[in-house]
Order: C-alpha cells, then sequence, then structure tokens
C-alpha cells in the first residue's frame, strides 16, 4: 500500500498493492494502522456510504461544520469516477484550491479527506459505485455545500455538461459561503484534528 499527501495538506491517496490470480484478485482496500500512522491519529469509524451514480453525475461540493466535522475514506469498486478535494478552511495557504485523483476498478485507489476539507466527485463511467467510510454520523444540521461549478474555484469535472442535484445546483459559491461563515476554520481545524492524536503519537 503507498500513501501520498495531495496538494491540500492532510488529504491523501493511497494506492493499494493488488494480487491476482486465475480466480481474481485481493487487496486491502483500507488499513487503519497504516492510515493512522500518515495522518497521525485512528480514523474513527462511524458511518459507511455507498453511492451509484449515471455517467455525468457531479455531487459535491459537500463538507460538515468543524467541529466534529466528518473526515473520509473514499474509493470506487465499480467504474469510474474523478474525485476532488477542495480546501474550505479559512486561513489555510491552500484555501480555495483542490486536487484530484482517478478511482476506478482497475488501480482501486482511495482517498482519505480530513475534516474541515470539501469533497465530491464525477461520475465518468456508464455507472459507478462510491464507497466511503466516515468518521461521524451524518447530520444535517451540520451538512453545507458549495458550489461545485464556482468559476472561483475552476475544477475541471471533464464532463461538458454535469448532472447534479437541486440542492448541489443552489448552493453558494465559496465567496459567499465564507462571507455568511460557514465555512471551517482553518487553525480550528488543525486544533480539532490534534485533540484526535493519541498521547505520545
Amino acid at each position: 500500500m503507498n500513501i501520498r499527501e495531495l496538494n491540500i495538506p492532510g488529504a491523501f491517496e493511497v494506492t493499494p498493492r493488488q494480487r491476482g490470480d486465475a480466480r481474481g484478485l485481493f487487496l486491502e482496500w483500507y488499513r487503519a494502522d497504516r492510515l493512522a500512522d500518515v495522518v497521525g491519529h485512528p480514523l474513527a469509524l462511524a458511518q459507511a456510504n455507498l453511492s451509484v451514480s449515471s455517467r455525468g453525475v457531479v455531487r459535491g461540493i459537500h463538507f460538515a461544520q468543524v467541529p466534529p466535522g466528518q473526515a473520509k475514506y473514499v474509493t470506487c469498486p465499480a467504474g469510474c469516477v474523478l474525485d476532488v478535494v477542495v480546501d474550505l478552511r479559512v486561513g489555510s495557504p491552500t484555501f480555495g484550491r483542490w486536487d484530484s485523483v482517478l478511482l476506478d476498478e482497475t488501480d482501486r485507489r482511495a482517498v482519505y479527506l480530513p475534516e474541515g476539507v470539501g469533497h465530491g466527485f464525477c461520475a465518468l463511467s456508464d455507472l459507478a459505485t462510491v464507497a466511503y467510510l466516515c468518521s461521524t454520523p451524518y447530520a444535517p444540521s451540520r451538512e453545507h455545500t458549495v458550489h461545485a461549478l464556482d468559476p472561483a474555484i475552476g475544477i475541471d469535472w471533464q464532463v461538458a455538461e454535469p448532472t447534479m442535484s437541486d440542492r448541489d445546483i443552489q448552493a453558494p459559491s465559496l465567496a459567499d459561503a465564507e462571507r455568511s461563515g460557514l465555512l471551517p476554520d482553518h487553525e480550528q481545524c488543525l486544533a480539532f484534528t490534534a485533540s484526535l492524536r493519541r498521547p505520545g503519537s
């Protein structure tokens, strides 16, 4: 398993080692110990989600209030998606920037997103299944969105005409979300992450 940090601090791409033969293949798509070594704390598992999307569907950009926020570990067991990480932490050196990882059934990569970071993806295959582990349960009152097509962020979703939910279409721009006080604070996110570390780690 190879883990590398993305251009958004605290977010990581995970590439598993696949072992295959005539019967099929086997891989470890999640290892709590390996991830904790890199992230600096264990990922609490409170909820597991599965999403199936048609080609051209864009979901996001979603994030949760910090604390406690919601860290995610995301993979695509069937099909192919462009998985996007956006730094929404006000005061971060990379605030407003994004990075992406192609998640598919060939390389079977995964992405880890820390609390306070925005997440979205676009289905690039006819059908794409996305599975993700979450550190906290879904809580509608703490969940927010930023518009995935905001030109100030400038994400290249690799589709001409994305299909989006009404909620995501009506999401505020990054600037409007910042003005309204919806976005997480960078220092507060770092402090919360530090509180998750075990003594001596």
